[in-house]
């Protein structure tokens, strides 16, 4: 996993651009709780999200938030890469967008 930070340390909303491995599809996808809030865009490839469980599959354009207290992981949906920008909040700040 290839973590770039396009924000200084200490910035109130942290901005990542994160590229994770291919994987296999039946792997499992640890996860973790911490505080805070996250959003993340899918830049390329496709990915699986679990949350509390349920695992959702985002492609290349879909964006998700959540607050990071749910136990969540994330993952290649597949055998190629996928790239990320991810937003992360300890505030808890919600970030929106908007379909036109």
């Amino acid at each position: 996993m290839i973590h770039i930070p396009l924000t200084r340390e200490g910035a109130p909303v942290l901005a990542f651009k994160m590229i994770l491995p291919g994987r296999k599809a039946d792997s499992p996808i640890p996860q973790n709780v911490h505080g805070g809030y996250e959003w993340f865009y899918v830049l390329a490839g496709t990915l699986h999200l679990k949350l509390a469980g349920v695992v959702t599959t985002l492609g290349t354009g879909e964006a998700a938030e959540f607050d990071t207290r749910t136990p969540h992981g994330m993952g290649s949906a597949g055998d190629e890469p996928v790239e990320i920008i991810a937003l992360f909040s300890p505030q808890g700040e919600q970030i929106h967008i908007r379909d036109a």
